[in-house]
């Protein structure tokens, strides 16, 4: 999370820097998003047969090629490896790692409804995207006072991700067996899913929904719009952006103490929504300054609903479908999302252009009306505790 946090602010910039346009920049972040879409999907399936450590680390190693990639600046080899679910524009995991941890936290919890261990998790991440982009920032000034340029400073931190790859599937190697789910020869059911195939589906079509919005706006493309529309730099992005991150960070507490008291839903969606209005007048704002604080302020709502989703999810399904409904929730999710970046970047060519902020805050208030509608009259299913265990 740390490596994507950097990555997702200089990506687009160093992309830029190489003399590749807009759209292919887009292209190449549609092609990220969708490959992460079916590596999680097709690697969800067939998780419990494969082992989770070796798709683990096998992922890892793939993450530190496409750092490789990036850094040849070759644009063909971009596109293999970003379809290889390697490379991230949006400072969020891509590809197997997100379903398979969090199919584990549910089996080594009592209650699998209970937040507090995803609040845990999403936290831990948020602060290392937050010193991430912090990094993105301080980093490449420093190198640039030392005589370097600006694109010799950005394929620095590009050759960083690719070593951070590989120390982390250094990290995957001791991990205890007990992380591996109960090992099968094929999958029982279509998608992996049987008595909570119908949630599972309507919630993977809901969060799809979700997911295109937030392709619009991810962060390298944030980033690059704060830079054409306001003209600042790395010195000034990092910092907006570590502070993103921190407030994302710290509402996945909040989420878990508000989620105790009103319930699950009702913490994704009375959290969601005032967050998109704000999304929704970023573009509206006179002054760097002034859309950075609506920035910093979105975001200090707009993750509560993920510790929050990830527990509902969990709670809703049963036991032995948990590794597959993490899967296919997740990876609708790059896959929505990869619809997006192409259209931004098309959008984003006109440096005042906001659209993408206004259509993405537009569809993800319909989303919220749509989840609130649908399931607040769910009930959480009480699985056998011993089951969780």
């Amino acid at each position: 999370m740390f490596s994507y946090g950097f990555l997702s602010v200089v990506l687009a910039l160093y992309l830029s820097g190489l003399g590749f346009s807009v759209i292919q920049i887009g292209v190449l972040f549609t092609v990220a998003l969708a490959g992460g879409a079916v590596v999680t999907g097709g690697v969800s399936i067939f998780a419990n047969r494969w082992g989770r450590r070796t798709i683990l680390i096998a992922s890892s190693i793939l993450m530190a090629l496409g750092g490789i990639a990036l850094a040849t600046g070759r644009f063909p080899l971009m596109l293999i490896f970003a379809a290889l679910a390697t490379l991230s524009p949006t400072a969020q995991e891509i590809g197997p790692f997100q379903s398979l941890e969090q199919a584990a936290l549910s089996e080594t919890s009592i209650d699998p409804s209970h937040v507090m261990p995803y609040a845990w998790y999403n936290l831990v991440g948020y602060l290392a995207v937050a010193v991430g982009a912090l990094v993105a920032g301080v980093v490449p000034a420093a190198l640039q006072g030392a005589g370097w340029s600006a694109l010799e400073a950005q394929r620095a931190l590009v050759w960083a991700f690719s070593v951070i790859g590989l120390i982390l599937a250094g990290l995957y190697l001791p991990l205890s067996p007990s992380i591996e789910g109960q090992r099968q020869r094929s999958p029982r059911h279509l998608l992996g899913l049987h008595r909570s195939r119908g949630i599972v589906l309507r919630l993977t079509a809901l969060f799809g929904v979700d997911a295109l919005a937030g392709g619009l706006i991810v962060q390298s493309l944030v980033a690059y719009w704060f830079h054409q529309r306001f003209g600042i730099g790395l010195a000034v992005l990092g910092p907006l952006f570590f502070g993103t991150n921190l407030l994302s960070a710290l509402s996945s507490l909040v989420a878990a103490a508000l989620a105790a008291r009103v319930g699950l839903l009702n913490t994704m969606v009375f959290t969601h929504l005032p967050s998109n209005v704000l999304l929704g007048l970023i573009p509206f704002m006179p002054t760097w300054p002034v859309a950075a604080a609506v920035l910093l302020a979105r975001h200090a709502l707009s993750q509560m609903d993920v510790p929050t989703r990830q527990a509902y999810t969990m709670a809703l399904v049963a036991p032995e479908e948990r590794v597959a409904a993490a899967g296919l929730t997740n990876a609708v999710r790059p896959a929505a999302a990869s619809l997006a970046p192409a259209i931004s970047g098309i959008a984003f060519q006109a440096a005042a252009n906001g659209l993408p902020f206004i259509l993405a805050g537009g569809i993800k208030i319909l989303y919220d009306l749509a989840l609130w509608s649908m399931f607040r009259r769910a009930s959480i299913v009480q699985h056998d505790r011993d089951a969780t265990q």
